[in-house]
């Protein structure tokens, strides 16, 4: 069972989290929801196409300027606390790796950290544990933050996953975080190149054997990019046909931009796993 917020999860019941980005300059949306009204109206939308969590990043992931701690606050704290008032009953995850940022979103009414940095800051899981908030543990390959990987090298980028992620939960629950509300993430792209990314992705079964929930961010990323030689608004083919694998391989979270198409996706994938019956059963029975 995973438990997150006011929410419980089956085992076989996947979830959405919807990324809503307070940054000017992200990746995909370049700013569409930096300010408060078109944020608010996306979080509104996420959760009538069926997102369960509401994903919250103050930072791009990527380089580019530099963002304190205080203004990645400044662009978290108050809207997760707007979130917080307008829907008492959605999971409220805020996406960073500061302890401070951690302290200071869960004040105002997060249920999960979404360290996305895998642990460099050891502190953001004790911050979890004093708030008896969820965790993600995220397999980032050693990367400082806001970098991009550079040839990386793995003897076994799977072994390494589970290594780092299964640790980081370990640790987690010895410092008190919640133990059904821990989630480990391979991390796609994340001092990874596309190789392994794609790797990681056909042995998901293996981070799923651990028996942690499994959390995977694959929206439009650059090794769907690659893989497809798309660029970043030509990829959501390329990232549905990975959730679906995801989801055929027993991945439970997904992170993503593209709320109503991934719920579709995930609930046919439900279905021929026997997992979910039909909306509709009219075929051959009139």
């Amino acid at each position: 069972m995973l438990r997150l917020g006011r929410r419980e999860f089956g085992p076989h019941e996947p979830v959405i989290m919807a990324i809503v980005n307070r940054t000017p300059d992200s990746f995909y949306d370049q700013g569409a929801t930096f300010r408060d009204e078109p944020a608010l109206a996306r979080v509104e939308q996420a959760v009538a196409e069926g997102a369960a969590i509401i994903d919250v990043g103050g930072v791009k992931a990527g380089p580019g300027e530099e963002v304190t701690a205080a203004e990645e606050a400044r662009r978290t704290v108050g809207f997760v606390a707007e979130v917080r008032r307008r829907f008492p009953d959605v999971i409220i995850s805020v996406d960073t790796w500061r302890a401070e940022v951690g302290e200071a979103v869960c004040e105002a009414g997060a249920d999960l950290l979404n360290d996305a940095w895998g642990g460099v800051d050891p502190r953001l899981a004790e911050v979890a544990a004093r708030y008896r908030v969820g965790l993600v543990c995220t397999h980032a390959g050693g990367a400082e933050p806001r970098t991009r990987p550079h040839r990386v090298e793995y003897g076994d980028v799977m072994a390494d996953i589970l290594e780092v992620t299964v640790g980081l939960a370990e640790r987690a629950v010895s410092l008190g975080v919640p133990r059904e509300s821990i989630m480990i993430d391979p991390g796609h792209d994340f001092g990874k190149n596309t190789r392994h990314s794609l790797e990681a992705t056909r042995r998901l079964d293996e981070m799923v054997a651990t028996g942690w929930p499994v959390l995977v961010s694959l929206s439009n990323k650059d090794f769907v990019g690659e893989t497809l030689d798309r660029p970043v608004k030509e990829r959501v083919v390329g990232t549905l046909a990975t959730t679906a694998v995801s989801a055929w391989l027993g991945a439970q979270v997904y992170r993503v931009h593209e709320v109503a198409e991934t719920r579709q996706v995930l609930d046919m994938v439900s279905a021929i796993a026997g997992h979910r019956e039909p909306s509709v059963a009219r075929r051959g029975l009139a």
